[in-house]
């Protein structure tokens, strides 16, 4: 692109660098916040400014938060028993707003992925193994999605929890196979929570499917 204006040019560099996001639509947002009035565009830097500034993750969960306790962790009226172990914040979201779900969360902050060098020490892991020593939970519900990654990721946490006297389960098939939780509709996401299953009997299902 040639552009008449250095200011523009870097405007346009800076928002193609967001994910998603090509040089043609930065192009066009950059000229659509250059036609505003400055105090809207001002308004716009100080939220970013912000969330870059005072947004934490959780210290229990991992979830984001203004405060160093987020606020389901806070609410003595979720059921501290129940956790529910997802991928990242969206998938937090995407569960709160089916309205079904009234535990808590850990938050592993992505899944084990070799090809991305993603291991286990990359994820909040250990962190969910020894919340679970300290207050062991009555139930943990394995909440990822079903891609290989996601797949792998809930064996390797079954594993890692299969010496604790707790109820371990996975969402039910209602999300189909190579999903992710955030692209699920919320009437299919609450009713995979809902009738959730012992991840036992999901590994059955897997290796009956593949029989």
């Amino acid at each position: 692109m040639n552009f008449s204006s250095k200011y523009l040019e870097r405007a346009v560099e800076e928002i193609s660098n967001l994910p998603g996001i090509g040089k043609k639509t930065a192009l066009r947002l950059a000229l659509h916040l250059l036609r505003k009035e400055r105090g809207e565009v001002a308004s716009l830097s100080e939220s970013l400014l912000a969330l870059k500034e005072k947004v934490n993750e959780c210290s229990q969960c991992g979830n984001l938060s203004d405060h160093s306790i987020c606020e389901i962790c806070a609410n003595p009226a979720r059921n501290e028993e129940l956790i529910c172990v997802v991928e990242d914040v969206r998938d937090v979201m995407a569960i709160e707003n089916t309205g079904q779900y009234r535990g808590l969360y850990h938050v592993l902050g992505g899944v084990i992925s070799p090809m991305e060098g993603i291991g286990p020490a990359e994820l909040n892991i250990a962190s969910l193994v020894s919340r679970v020593d300290q207050k062991p939970p009555h139930e943990i519900i394995f909440g990822l999605g079903t891609t290989m990654e996601g797949e792998t990721t809930t064996f390797y946490l079954y594993k890692k929890l299969a010496g604790f006297d707790i109820r371990l389960s996975a969402i039910a098939r209602g999300i189909a196979v190579g999903d992710q939780l955030e692209y699920a509709d919320e009437v299919t996401l609450a009713r995979s929570i809902t009738n959730r299953v012992p991840y036992e009997s999901s590994l059955s299902h897997d290796q009956n499917s593949k029989a």
